[in-house]
Protein backbone atom coordinates (compact mmCIF):
# COMPACT_ATOMS: atom_id res chain seq x y z
CA UNK A 1 0.00 0.00 0.00
CA UNK A 2 2.84 2.51 0.95
CA UNK A 3 4.81 3.71 -2.24
CA UNK A 4 8.68 4.51 -2.24
CA UNK A 5 9.10 8.57 -2.06
CA UNK A 6 5.42 9.30 -0.85
CA UNK A 7 7.03 11.34 1.48
CA UNK A 8 8.92 13.49 -0.63
CA UNK A 9 5.88 14.65 -1.81
CA UNK A 10 4.18 15.38 1.29
CA UNK A 11 4.72 19.65 2.68
CA UNK A 12 6.47 20.12 5.69
CA UNK A 13 3.56 19.88 8.07
CA UNK A 14 2.14 16.31 6.44
CA UNK A 15 5.85 14.46 6.95
CA UNK A 16 5.89 15.67 10.13
CA UNK A 17 2.23 14.55 11.30
CA UNK A 18 3.05 11.22 9.64
CA UNK A 19 6.22 11.01 12.22
CA UNK A 20 4.23 12.34 15.16
CA UNK A 21 1.54 9.01 14.33
CA UNK A 22 4.71 6.64 13.58
CA UNK A 23 6.36 7.51 17.05
CA UNK A 24 2.55 7.20 18.80
CA UNK A 25 1.40 4.14 17.15
CA UNK A 26 3.85 1.60 19.05
CA UNK A 27 3.20 3.09 22.25
CA UNK A 28 0.16 1.37 22.32
CA UNK A 29 -1.68 3.95 24.77
CA UNK A 30 -4.69 5.18 22.42
CA UNK A 31 -7.65 4.01 24.48
CA UNK A 32 -5.80 2.08 26.71
CA UNK A 33 -7.29 1.28 30.50
CA UNK A 34 -6.90 4.35 33.07
CA UNK A 35 -3.92 4.08 34.80
CA UNK A 36 -3.75 5.04 38.37
CA UNK A 37 -0.12 6.72 37.39
CA UNK A 38 -1.82 9.55 35.41
CA UNK A 39 -4.20 9.94 37.32
CA UNK A 40 -2.18 10.90 40.02
CA UNK A 41 -0.76 13.39 37.95
CA UNK A 42 -3.89 15.31 37.54
CA UNK A 43 -4.78 15.42 41.00
CA UNK A 44 -1.32 16.97 41.73
CA UNK A 45 -2.04 19.60 38.90
CA UNK A 46 -5.18 20.75 40.32
CA UNK A 47 -3.21 20.69 43.48
CA UNK A 48 -0.15 22.70 42.88
CA UNK A 49 -1.74 25.31 40.25
CA UNK A 50 -5.44 25.25 42.26
CA UNK A 51 -7.53 24.65 38.90
CA UNK A 52 -10.30 23.18 37.87
CA UNK A 53 -9.08 20.63 35.57
CA UNK A 54 -5.88 18.30 34.92
CA UNK A 55 -5.68 16.61 32.12
CA UNK A 56 -2.99 14.35 30.58
CA UNK A 57 -4.04 13.33 26.80
CA UNK A 58 -2.94 11.64 23.70
CA UNK A 59 -3.48 13.16 19.90
CA UNK A 60 -4.07 11.31 17.10
CA UNK A 61 -5.26 12.23 13.70
CA UNK A 62 -8.31 13.12 14.26
CA UNK A 63 -8.84 13.85 17.93
CA UNK A 64 -7.29 14.13 21.85
CA UNK A 65 -8.05 11.40 23.86
CA UNK A 66 -8.37 11.97 27.73
CA UNK A 67 -5.59 9.41 29.16
CA UNK A 68 -6.59 10.53 32.61
CA UNK A 69 -8.57 14.09 33.19
CA UNK A 70 -10.26 15.37 36.33
CA UNK A 71 -12.92 18.12 35.86
CA UNK A 72 -13.76 17.40 32.79
CA UNK A 73 -16.72 14.54 31.86
CA UNK A 74 -15.88 13.77 28.49
CA UNK A 75 -12.81 11.31 27.39
CA UNK A 76 -12.19 12.97 24.16
CA UNK A 77 -12.68 15.71 21.48
CA UNK A 78 -12.34 15.78 18.08
CA UNK A 79 -8.90 17.35 17.67
CA UNK A 80 -10.38 20.22 15.51
CA UNK A 81 -12.04 21.73 18.39
CA UNK A 82 -8.87 21.33 21.03
CA UNK A 83 -6.90 24.26 22.67
CA UNK A 84 -3.87 21.42 22.40
CA UNK A 85 -3.59 21.51 18.44
CA UNK A 86 -2.22 24.39 18.76
CA UNK A 87 0.74 22.76 21.07
CA UNK A 88 0.96 20.11 18.75
CA UNK A 89 1.39 22.21 15.72
CA UNK A 90 3.90 24.16 17.51
CA UNK A 91 5.49 21.46 19.56
CA UNK A 92 5.81 24.49 22.12
CA UNK A 93 3.78 25.04 25.26
CA UNK A 94 1.24 27.55 24.97
CA UNK A 95 -0.29 29.67 27.44
CA UNK A 96 -3.27 31.67 27.56
CA UNK A 97 -4.07 33.43 30.35
CA UNK A 98 -7.47 34.76 29.56
CA UNK A 99 -9.15 32.91 26.46
CA UNK A 100 -12.01 36.33 26.01
CA UNK A 101 -9.38 38.17 25.21
CA UNK A 102 -7.30 36.09 22.64
CA UNK A 103 -8.30 35.92 18.88
CA UNK A 104 -7.95 32.39 18.52
CA UNK A 105 -10.27 31.17 21.25
CA UNK A 106 -12.85 33.86 21.78
CA UNK A 107 -15.41 32.38 20.11
CA UNK A 108 -14.64 29.13 20.95
CA UNK A 109 -17.70 26.76 22.41
CA UNK A 110 -15.69 25.70 25.04
CA UNK A 111 -14.87 29.44 26.15
CA UNK A 112 -18.16 30.55 25.51
CA UNK A 113 -20.50 27.74 26.72
CA UNK A 114 -20.94 25.95 29.50
CA UNK A 115 -17.44 24.73 29.94
CA UNK A 116 -16.53 28.47 30.77
CA UNK A 117 -13.01 27.99 29.82
CA UNK A 118 -10.68 31.20 30.54
CA UNK A 119 -7.47 30.27 31.73
CA UNK A 120 -4.98 27.35 29.95
CA UNK A 121 -1.58 26.17 30.05
CA UNK A 122 -0.27 23.27 28.01
CA UNK A 123 2.67 21.31 28.03
CA UNK A 124 3.68 19.07 25.09
CA UNK A 125 4.48 15.36 25.74
CA UNK A 126 7.93 14.43 23.70
CA UNK A 127 9.45 11.63 23.15
CA UNK A 128 13.13 11.54 23.24
CA UNK A 129 12.86 11.66 19.24
CA UNK A 130 11.17 15.31 19.83
CA UNK A 131 7.45 13.65 18.46
CA UNK A 132 4.69 15.59 19.99
CA UNK A 133 2.25 12.45 21.25
CA UNK A 134 0.41 14.51 23.28
CA UNK A 135 -0.24 17.41 26.50
CA UNK A 136 -0.32 17.93 29.96
CA UNK A 137 -2.46 20.70 30.94
CA UNK A 138 -3.70 22.66 33.76
CA UNK A 139 -7.17 24.56 32.68
CA UNK A 140 -9.32 27.20 34.46
CA UNK A 141 -13.08 28.60 34.37
CA UNK A 142 -11.63 32.23 35.71
CA UNK A 143 -8.38 34.41 34.44
CA UNK A 144 -5.09 33.53 35.99
CA UNK A 145 -1.52 34.65 35.61
CA UNK A 146 1.04 31.54 34.61
CA UNK A 147 4.75 32.41 35.60
CA UNK A 148 7.99 31.33 34.71
CA UNK A 149 7.93 28.95 37.79
CA UNK A 150 4.62 27.42 36.89
CA UNK A 151 6.09 26.41 33.95
CA UNK A 152 8.75 24.98 35.13
CA UNK A 153 6.82 22.83 37.59
CA UNK A 154 4.47 21.56 34.04
CA UNK A 155 7.14 20.92 32.23
CA UNK A 156 8.30 18.86 35.52
CA UNK A 157 4.87 16.66 35.28
CA UNK A 158 5.08 16.81 31.85
CA UNK A 159 8.22 14.87 32.05
CA UNK A 160 6.92 12.50 35.16
CA UNK A 161 4.12 11.46 32.92
CA UNK A 162 6.44 10.20 30.03
CA UNK A 163 8.74 8.22 32.62
CA UNK A 164 5.43 6.97 33.37
CA UNK A 165 4.60 5.36 29.67
CA UNK A 166 8.23 4.50 28.87
CA UNK A 167 7.50 2.14 32.36
CA UNK A 168 4.30 1.30 30.88
CA UNK A 169 5.96 -0.16 28.26
CA UNK A 170 7.34 -3.10 30.27
CA UNK A 171 4.08 -4.24 32.29
CA UNK A 172 2.82 -7.33 31.78
CA UNK A 173 -0.38 -7.63 33.52
CA UNK A 174 -3.45 -5.06 34.06
CA UNK A 175 -4.14 -3.73 37.54
CA UNK A 176 -7.36 -3.95 37.31
CA UNK A 177 -8.54 -6.92 35.59
CA UNK A 178 -4.97 -9.17 36.29
CA UNK A 179 -5.63 -9.99 32.41
CA UNK A 180 -2.44 -9.48 30.36
CA UNK A 181 -1.72 -5.82 29.32
CA UNK A 182 -2.09 -5.40 25.16
CA UNK A 183 1.77 -5.54 24.88
CA UNK A 184 2.31 -8.15 26.60
CA UNK A 185 -0.73 -10.32 24.59
CA UNK A 186 1.01 -8.72 21.36
CA UNK A 187 4.56 -9.99 22.53
CA UNK A 188 3.23 -13.62 23.76
CA UNK A 189 0.58 -14.05 21.14
CA UNK A 190 3.83 -13.64 18.13
CA UNK A 191 5.69 -16.44 19.89
CA UNK A 192 2.50 -18.95 20.05
CA UNK A 193 1.79 -17.75 16.52
CA UNK A 194 5.41 -18.53 15.28
CA UNK A 195 5.44 -22.03 17.09
CA UNK A 196 2.17 -22.55 15.23
CA UNK A 197 3.78 -21.73 12.04
CA UNK A 198 6.85 -24.22 12.51
CA UNK A 199 4.60 -26.82 13.08
CA UNK A 200 1.80 -25.85 11.14
CA UNK A 201 -0.98 -26.29 13.94
CA UNK A 202 -3.95 -23.97 14.27
CA UNK A 203 -4.22 -20.92 16.04
CA UNK A 204 -7.62 -18.20 16.09
CA UNK A 205 -7.90 -15.22 18.24
CA UNK A 206 -11.15 -13.74 19.66
CA UNK A 207 -11.43 -9.96 20.40
CA UNK A 208 -14.60 -9.19 22.50
CA UNK A 209 -16.09 -5.69 24.06
CA UNK A 210 -18.53 -4.94 26.73
CA UNK A 211 -21.55 -3.96 24.70
CA UNK A 212 -22.83 -0.85 25.74
CA UNK A 213 -20.23 -0.28 28.72
CA UNK A 214 -20.17 3.73 28.55
CA UNK A 215 -24.05 3.41 29.65
CA UNK A 216 -23.11 1.45 32.65
CA UNK A 217 -20.57 3.95 33.74
CA UNK A 218 -22.50 6.31 33.12
CA UNK A 219 -25.74 5.58 34.98
CA UNK A 220 -23.66 3.82 38.02
CA UNK A 221 -20.20 5.03 37.74
CA UNK A 222 -16.70 4.27 37.24
CA UNK A 223 -16.39 2.30 40.14
CA UNK A 224 -19.40 0.32 39.12
CA UNK A 225 -17.63 -0.50 35.51
CA UNK A 226 -14.86 -1.29 37.17
CA UNK A 227 -16.50 -4.16 39.19
CA UNK A 228 -17.73 -5.11 35.79
CA UNK A 229 -14.53 -5.04 33.51
CA UNK A 230 -13.34 -7.47 36.72
CA UNK A 231 -16.09 -9.95 36.45
CA UNK A 232 -15.85 -10.13 32.09
CA UNK A 233 -12.07 -10.83 32.64
CA UNK A 234 -13.07 -13.43 35.57
CA UNK A 235 -15.57 -15.32 33.54
CA UNK A 236 -13.65 -15.37 30.55
CA UNK A 237 -10.49 -16.67 32.72
CA UNK A 238 -12.54 -19.45 33.89
CA UNK A 239 -14.09 -20.13 30.43
CA UNK A 240 -10.94 -20.67 28.74
CA UNK A 241 -8.03 -23.58 29.05
CA UNK A 242 -4.71 -22.84 31.06
CA UNK A 243 -2.86 -22.92 28.03
CA UNK A 244 -5.03 -20.04 26.39
CA UNK A 245 -3.85 -16.55 26.67
CA UNK A 246 -6.58 -13.40 27.69
CA UNK A 247 -5.44 -9.92 27.30
CA UNK A 248 -7.45 -6.72 27.83
CA UNK A 249 -6.55 -4.42 24.57
CA UNK A 250 -8.38 -1.15 26.07
CA UNK A 251 -11.52 0.48 28.06
CA UNK A 252 -14.00 -2.70 27.58
CA UNK A 253 -12.10 -4.50 24.86
CA UNK A 254 -10.10 -7.92 25.49
CA UNK A 255 -8.86 -10.33 23.22
CA UNK A 256 -7.55 -14.46 23.52
CA UNK A 257 -5.40 -16.42 21.56
CA UNK A 258 -5.80 -20.19 21.06
CA UNK A 259 -3.26 -22.38 20.15
CA UNK A 260 -4.37 -25.28 18.33
CA UNK A 261 -8.03 -23.94 17.99
CA UNK A 262 -9.58 -23.60 14.10
CA UNK A 263 -12.15 -20.83 13.14
CA UNK A 264 -14.56 -23.04 13.92
CA UNK A 265 -13.54 -23.91 16.84
CA UNK A 266 -12.96 -20.78 18.16
CA UNK A 267 -16.73 -19.57 17.29
CA UNK A 268 -17.39 -22.73 19.69
CA UNK A 269 -15.80 -20.82 21.90
CA UNK A 270 -16.41 -17.47 21.33
CA UNK A 271 -20.06 -18.66 21.95
CA UNK A 272 -19.08 -20.26 25.10
CA UNK A 273 -17.78 -17.48 26.36
CA UNK A 274 -20.44 -15.34 25.45
CA UNK A 275 -22.82 -17.41 26.85
CA UNK A 276 -21.30 -17.18 30.29
CA UNK A 277 -21.12 -13.07 30.80
CA UNK A 278 -24.70 -13.16 29.91
CA UNK A 279 -25.10 -15.18 32.51
CA UNK A 280 -23.05 -13.73 34.73
CA UNK A 281 -24.93 -11.87 37.44
CA UNK A 282 -23.10 -8.93 39.09
CA UNK A 283 -24.05 -8.51 42.48
CA UNK A 284 -23.59 -4.94 44.77
CA UNK A 285 -24.90 -2.08 46.18
CA UNK A 286 -26.38 -1.34 42.73
CA UNK A 287 -27.99 -4.30 42.75
CA UNK A 288 -27.70 -7.17 40.46
CA UNK A 289 -26.57 -6.02 36.60
CA UNK A 290 -26.06 -8.32 33.79
CA UNK A 291 -23.85 -7.15 30.39
CA UNK A 292 -23.32 -8.99 27.09
CA UNK A 293 -20.34 -8.93 24.55
CA UNK A 294 -20.01 -8.81 20.84
CA UNK A 295 -17.20 -11.22 19.75
CA UNK A 296 -14.95 -11.23 16.28
CA UNK A 297 -13.27 -14.45 15.57
CA UNK A 298 -10.32 -14.99 13.24
CA UNK A 299 -8.20 -18.00 12.94
CA UNK A 300 -4.29 -18.49 10.84
CA UNK A 301 -4.19 -18.48 7.60
CA UNK A 302 -2.10 -17.84 4.18
CA UNK A 303 -2.05 -14.19 5.07
CA UNK A 304 -3.42 -14.14 8.75
CA UNK A 305 0.15 -15.21 9.68
CA UNK A 306 0.89 -12.59 12.05
CA UNK A 307 -1.17 -10.89 15.62
CA UNK A 308 -1.34 -7.42 14.36
CA UNK A 309 -3.35 -9.34 11.48
CA UNK A 310 -5.25 -11.27 13.31
CA UNK A 311 -6.72 -8.74 15.83
CA UNK A 312 -6.97 -6.29 13.12
CA UNK A 313 -9.01 -9.28 11.38
CA UNK A 314 -11.17 -10.05 14.96
CA UNK A 315 -12.00 -6.12 15.14
CA UNK A 316 -13.33 -5.98 11.89
CA UNK A 317 -15.72 -8.96 12.77
CA UNK A 318 -16.12 -7.71 16.44
CA UNK A 319 -17.87 -4.54 15.15
CA UNK A 320 -19.90 -6.20 12.38
CA UNK A 321 -21.56 -8.49 15.58
CA UNK A 322 -22.02 -5.05 16.86
CA UNK A 323 -23.48 -3.21 13.77
CA UNK A 324 -25.68 -6.56 13.95
CA UNK A 325 -27.18 -6.14 17.30
CA UNK A 326 -24.62 -6.68 19.85
CA UNK A 327 -24.54 -9.78 21.66
CA UNK A 328 -23.44 -12.12 19.21
CA UNK A 329 -20.19 -13.98 17.44
CA UNK A 330 -19.04 -13.08 13.91
CA UNK A 331 -16.11 -14.20 11.84
CA UNK A 332 -14.02 -12.76 9.93
CA UNK A 333 -14.01 -14.75 6.77
CA UNK A 334 -18.01 -14.29 6.81
CA UNK A 335 -17.82 -10.82 6.08
CA UNK A 336 -17.09 -10.60 2.93
CA UNK A 337 -16.09 -12.77 -0.67
CA UNK A 338 -12.65 -11.37 -0.65
CA UNK A 339 -11.56 -11.03 3.08
CA UNK A 340 -8.50 -13.24 2.49
CA UNK A 341 -6.71 -10.14 2.30
CA UNK A 342 -4.00 -9.47 5.39
CA UNK A 343 -5.01 -6.86 7.69
CA UNK A 344 -1.93 -4.80 9.73
CA UNK A 345 -2.67 -2.12 12.40
CA UNK A 346 -1.57 1.12 11.87
CA UNK A 347 -2.18 5.02 13.31
CA UNK A 348 -2.11 6.85 10.23
CA UNK A 349 -4.09 10.20 9.37
CA UNK A 350 -7.00 9.61 6.85
CA UNK A 351 -9.44 11.83 5.39
CA UNK A 352 -12.98 10.74 4.69
CA UNK A 353 -14.50 12.36 1.22
CA UNK A 354 -17.70 12.52 0.26
CA UNK A 355 -20.79 14.96 -1.50
CA UNK A 356 -19.02 15.46 -4.63
CA UNK A 357 -15.77 15.98 -2.69
CA UNK A 358 -17.75 19.48 -1.04
CA UNK A 359 -17.46 17.57 2.57
CA UNK A 360 -14.80 16.28 4.41
CA UNK A 361 -14.55 14.57 8.03
CA UNK A 362 -10.88 14.08 9.23
CA UNK A 363 -10.53 10.17 10.40
CA UNK A 364 -7.55 8.04 12.13
CA UNK A 365 -6.62 5.23 10.25
CA UNK A 366 -6.25 1.91 12.63
CA UNK A 367 -5.83 -1.25 10.50
CA UNK A 368 -5.24 -1.14 6.83
CA UNK A 369 -5.16 -4.09 4.35
CA UNK A 370 -5.82 -4.53 -0.03
CA UNK A 371 -9.19 -4.47 0.59
CA UNK A 372 -10.38 -2.82 3.40
CA UNK A 373 -9.20 -0.52 6.48
CA UNK A 374 -10.31 -0.01 10.07
CA UNK A 375 -11.39 3.52 10.93
CA UNK A 376 -12.15 6.13 13.78
CA UNK A 377 -14.26 9.08 13.59
CA UNK A 378 -15.09 11.53 16.20
CA UNK A 379 -19.04 10.76 15.61
CA UNK A 380 -20.33 8.29 12.44
CA UNK A 381 -23.67 10.27 12.28
CA UNK A 382 -24.08 11.37 8.67
CA UNK A 383 -21.16 9.60 7.28
CA UNK A 384 -22.46 8.38 3.71
CA UNK A 385 -22.52 4.57 3.35
CA UNK A 386 -20.03 5.01 0.23
CA UNK A 387 -17.32 7.70 0.13
CA UNK A 388 -13.51 8.16 -0.83
CA UNK A 389 -10.96 7.52 1.59
CA UNK A 390 -7.60 9.40 1.45
CA UNK A 391 -4.54 8.77 2.86
CA UNK A 392 -2.11 11.10 2.19
CA UNK A 393 1.25 9.63 3.40
CA UNK A 394 0.09 6.79 1.79
CA UNK A 395 0.12 8.75 -1.62
CA UNK A 396 -3.43 6.81 -1.45
CA UNK A 397 -6.82 7.16 -2.21
CA UNK A 398 -9.62 5.29 -3.11
CA UNK A 399 -13.62 4.06 -3.23
CA UNK A 400 -15.54 3.08 0.08
CA UNK A 401 -18.28 1.06 1.40
CA UNK A 402 -18.98 0.84 5.02
CA UNK A 403 -19.77 -2.93 6.11
CA UNK A 404 -20.19 -2.20 9.69
CA UNK A 405 -19.78 0.28 11.94
CA UNK A 406 -20.72 1.68 15.43
CA UNK A 407 -20.34 5.40 16.80
CA UNK A 408 -16.98 5.82 16.52
CA UNK A 409 -15.68 3.05 14.55
CA UNK A 410 -15.96 2.37 10.95
CA UNK A 411 -14.87 -1.23 8.91
CA UNK A 412 -14.99 -0.19 4.69
CA UNK A 413 -14.20 -2.63 1.90
CA UNK A 414 -12.37 -0.75 -1.23
CA UNK A 415 -14.24 -0.57 -3.89
CA UNK A 416 -13.00 -0.11 -7.85
CA UNK A 417 -12.18 3.43 -8.96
Amino acid sequence: MAAAGVFGKLSVDDRREAARLEALEPLDLLDSPRDEGFERIVRLIKQVFAVDIGLVSLIDAHRQWYKACSGLAAGEVPREDTFCRYVVDSEQAMVVEDATRDPRFSDHPAVTGETHIRFYAGMPLKTKEGHVIGTVCAIDRKPRSFASEDRAVLQELAGVAMDRIELLQSAATDGLTEALTRRAFKQEADQLIALALRHQHHVSCIVLDVDHFKQVNDTYGHAVGDEVLKAVAATCKATLRAGDLFGRLGGEEFAILLPYVDRDGALAVAEKVRTAILSKEIGGDHGALRVTASLGVSALSLVGKDIETLLAQADAAMYHAKHNGRNRCVSWSSLQADSASSRRRVLKAGSIIFNDRRSTIDCTVQSLGADGAGLCVSNAMGIPPEFVLSIRSEGFETNCQIIAHDRQHLEVSFRPQ
